[in-house]
């Protein structure tokens, strides 16, 4: 098969011709459909992700068509269209069993501790666990742009900070997190002001729904976000990992608000000094999110086949597996709105 494999950091990646992946007894392989380009894949290729070892096959937003089934999985058949989340959990420790899959202690996550989807074929172990199926209506780019953003919002909203119709919602950053969280959020009845430093992310955003697009880089954006919400938002996003971008949502919470810490923090950011007096004053909550369990993505699913959101907006640009090097270089800097998701395998 063909894939994208990641020889050095920050070197483009090099297509190669390698061997078909080995199905697990507990697992699929999948034809790969789509396959989103994600910050976090952009983390693997920097070098920052100390889960990696060269050479390496990122890719972590996924699709694809079972093609090969192990002889312990019993739900899934050839032919099957599946959806898997990033986190590969093993269904049997204490955590899976009371639902928390994301926090698995034996997880296994494509595209950073096992070989990725940026080929023309995966191997899925645990496939009776992890796997979803994809509505037969669905666009398969569309699926792929789910795989970490989408559903790492719909968590972040739902399982974690629990936002309610009327609310407000502080969004920090309008990348593909970002903005995926802003549709989520309206779509929960929720009011949402964006912030970002990138004017295009703003107007985008805006255009798809926001009731209000602050910019951080003219004036005092926290202040903007307390003034536009009536005192603070009820909930913030972090979608960046950034220092100044997790003490801005703090503190543009209003008492008892709830803060989700959404984007990766690496590198000078993993350790940050945060503003706790407004934590113990306001009585915040803040939760850290990862990805989201496969048991809840038919609440998802049944959201968008409802008509309820439209999320083909998030799909900026469909590109060759030989393009994923410059959408991965692309995060060196802002970047443009909206999610690549890579359709063509062939070149």
């Amino acid at each position: 098969m063909r894939a994208a494999v990641l020889t050095g950091w920050r070197k483009p990646l090099e297509l190669q011709d390698i061997p078909d992946p080995v199905c697990p007894p507990d697992g699929v392989v999948l034809q790969i459909l789509a396959c989103g380009i994600c910050r976090s894949d952009w983390h693997a290729w920097t070098g920052t992700d100390p889960d990696i070892d060269l050479p390496h096959i990122p890719g972590h937003e996924y699709c694809g068509t079972v093609v090969e089934t192990g002889p312990d999985v019993r739900n899934w058949k050839t032919g099957d269209r599946v959806i898997a989340p990033f986190i590969l959990a093993c269904g049997f420790c204490p955590d899976c069993q009371a639902g928390h899959q994301t926090t698995c202690a034996t997880q296994v996550v494509p595209g950073f501790t096992a070989p990725g989807a940026f080929a023309e074929r995966i191997a899925v172990p645990r496939a009776d666990v992890n796997l979803s199926r994809l509505p037969d209506t669905m666009d398969p780019a569309l699926a792929a742009a789910l795989g970490c953003r989408v559903t790492t919002a719909w968590h972040a909203l739902t399982g974690r900070a629990a936002v309610r119709p009327g609310e407000w919602v502080a969004i920090w950053g309008t990348g593909g997190v970002g903005l995926s969280a802003m549709l989520l959020a309206r779509a929960l009845g929720a009011r949402v002001a964006v912030v970002d430093v990138v004017a295009e992310k703003l107007d985008h955003a805006q255009d798809l729904g926001a009731d209000a697009a602050i910019d951080a880089g003219h004036g005092d954006a926290v202040a903007h976000v307390q003034q536009v919400t009536g005192g603070g938002a009820h909930v913030a996003i972090e979608a960046l990992g950034r220092l100044e971008t997790t003490r801005n949502a703090i503190l543009s919470l209003r008492k008892l608000g709830r803060m989700v810490q959404v984007g990766m923090p690496v590198g000078d950011h993993v350790t940050m000094p945060l503003p706790m007096d407004a934590v113990y004053s306001g009585q915040l909550a803040i939760f850290g999110t990862r990805g989201m369990p496969a048991h809840r993505y038919p609440s998802l699913m049944s959201l968008i086949e409802g008509g309820h959101v439209d999320l083909t907006p998030l799909i900026a640009r469909r590109v060759a597996l030989s393009e994923a090097s410059t959408e991965l270089a692309a995060f060196d800097r802002p970047a443009p709105p909206g999610v690549a998701v890579i359709t063509d395998f062939t070149r």
